[in-house]
């Protein structure tokens, strides 16, 4: 079956798996009444793996498909909406000219996480949970979270499965509480497409059905060769749990072990070049998971693109300026390759934009065509390295981490022997720095900020809030539980929200 195929028909079969009625939109337990039952599935799985595998690539196209939150925003284009998001609320990115109004009052000035009746808490819970229920749709036609399938192909499908699950349940634990404790009641939880309404369980609930989802898909993708970068395999897998094991700040040891292990699927470090290249190409060896756009798959000015990129028919080129934070761009060295990833002309409109960051090839405002046709990127291995520089200094093992952020700083500056002299907190805020400069909007800045327990102060870029610091466990840092899913689902409303 061909790319085209599994990403772009299937794209409706996904999309019509997680379909709903107005009555249930805040239920995933309750959407897609109108699909296969898990029985039948599981028959026709049996029968021919394909099945299974139709289904979990329709759930992939979930991650890039518009309107994933349940909006015809904008703003909502799949996983890398909350990517913006993320870094947005974290400050690392500015909304430095503000033509159109997205993001504005929503997200840069706060106004949508302390209002639960404000839509773009809905959103986040709408999409995550989407993925979460098409999860469960091929988990359960695979014979559910306690079984084993027992061909190598269905084995890859569950533990993918598993793996997209785990994520996404990360994720909102990530955004809907504003620092790891066990203890809280923070989201319901579904183990299959079965399950309806629920209450909020604890965390720690949560993170452990993460932590097995995980371990299991790590299994089963043991010796899988994906046929493309959109989807996981092992070392995504490995990565994920990295990310989780730091969130929750219980084992340094083994969130370091895992990062290494997940750096050892054949990937390098993105080159000079390469980081100033465009960040466009899926098949850069760098990148661990992503998606090849096409014609095909058909997106356009609704898309991270759109929200992104000067050189796209986009927002950016008419008129919604996203930059990197000025006082974060000020930190960045004059010899460090990546402050060229930036427009450094302090009188034009573009100022601090990302013009040799992330364009399309072509590098025409407007761009050529109002196809997006530059990839997506989820995920690179220089995370890894910088994960396990963290990781190692939070367990006060600061030559291993010292070893680790030099094999990623020695390839941006000409000289990285500084860091040898760094240690204690002084290296822990390195490492954070690092962080937030080589993964610049891709997303990681919001969890970088939480796992460092930092506070950020926003430069003179932009819009609004200039100068106040905004510490990781701010309650303007955090969504709330969407009014909707106060309403529909009784076990939510009557507990303390």
């Amino acid at each position: 079956m061909n790319k085209i195929i599994k990403f772009g028909l299937l794209s409706a079969i996904a999309i019509s798996m997680v379909s709903c009625g107005e009555d249930f939109l805040e239920n995933p337990a309750l959407e897609g009444s109108n699909t296969l039952t898990s029985s039948q599935l599981a028959e026709a799985s049996a029968v021919d793996p394909e099945v299974a595998n139709a289904l979990m690539s329709g759930v992939y196209s979930l991650t890039f498909t518009t309107g994933t939150g349940g909006t015809s925003s904008h703003t909502d284009f799949g996983m890398k909406s909350y990517d913006v998001f993320g870094d947005m609320l974290s400050s690392d990115m500015a909304l430095s000219t503000s033509t159109y109004g997205w993001y504005r009052s929503d997200i840069t000035e706060y106004q949508g996480p302390i209002d639960f009746t404000n839509g773009v808490n809905r959103q986040v819970w709408r999409y995550y949970y989407r993925i979460v229920r098409a999860a469960n749709e091929v988990i359960d036609g695979l014979g559910g979270m306690d079984f084993t399938p027992e061909s190598d192909e269905n084995k890859a499908i569950m533990g993918q499965a598993k793996a997209l699950r785990a994520h996404s349940y990360f994720y909102l634990a990530q955004f809907y509480q504003k620092e790891y404790d066990g203890a809280e009641l923070i989201l319901p939880i579904y183990y299959s497409a079965t399950d309806l309404n629920g209450p909020k369980v604890a965390a720690s609930v949560i993170y452990d059905l993460i932590e097995a989802d995980l371990t299991d898909a790590i299994s089963l993708l043991n010796g899988y060769s994906r046929s493309n970068k959109t989807e996981i395999n092992k070392s995504v897998a490995q990565a994920i749990y990295a990310y989780v094991l730091g969130a929750r700040g219980t084992d340094y040891t083994k969130a370091y072990n895992m990062a290494k292990a997940a750096m050892t699927g054949g990937y390098t470090l993105m080159s000079s070049a390469e980081v100033t290249g465009g960040f466009n190409n899926v098949n850069t060896s760098g990148w661990m998971w992503g998606v090849d756009l096409n014609d095909e798959i058909g997106l356009g000015l609704v898309s991270w693109w759109g929200q992104m990129d000067y050189y796209s028919y986009s927002y950016p080129a008419f008129g919604d300026a996203k930059s990197i934070d000025a006082s974060l761009f000020d930190a960045i060295p004059a010899n460090d390759v990546r402050k060229g990833q930036f427009n450094d002309n302090p009188g034009a409109y573009t100022h601090l934009m990302p013009l040799f960051k992330f364009y399309d090839s072509d590098r025409t405002r407007y761009g050529t065509s109002r196809v997006v046709k530059a990839d997506y990127v989820y995920m690179r291995v220089a995370e890894m390295h910088l994960l396990a520089a963290e990781y190692a200094a939070f367990n006060n093992n600061d030559g291993q981490a010292r070893t680790e952020l030099k094999a990623l700083v020695s390839q941006r500056v000409p000289d990285a022997s500084y860091i040898d002299g760094l240690s204690g907190q002084a290296l822990k805020d390195e490492i954070y720095l690092q962080t937030r400069i080589e993964l610049w909007g891709e997303g990681r800045s919001y969890l970088a900020m939480k796992r460092n327990k930092a506070t950020t102060v926003r430069g003179s870029n932009h819009l609004s809030l200039v100068g106040t610091p905004i510490p990781y466990n701010d309650e303007r840092m955090t969504f709330e539980i969407p009014e909707g899913e106060i309403q529909f689902n009784p076990f939510i409303s009557t507990q303390n929200n």
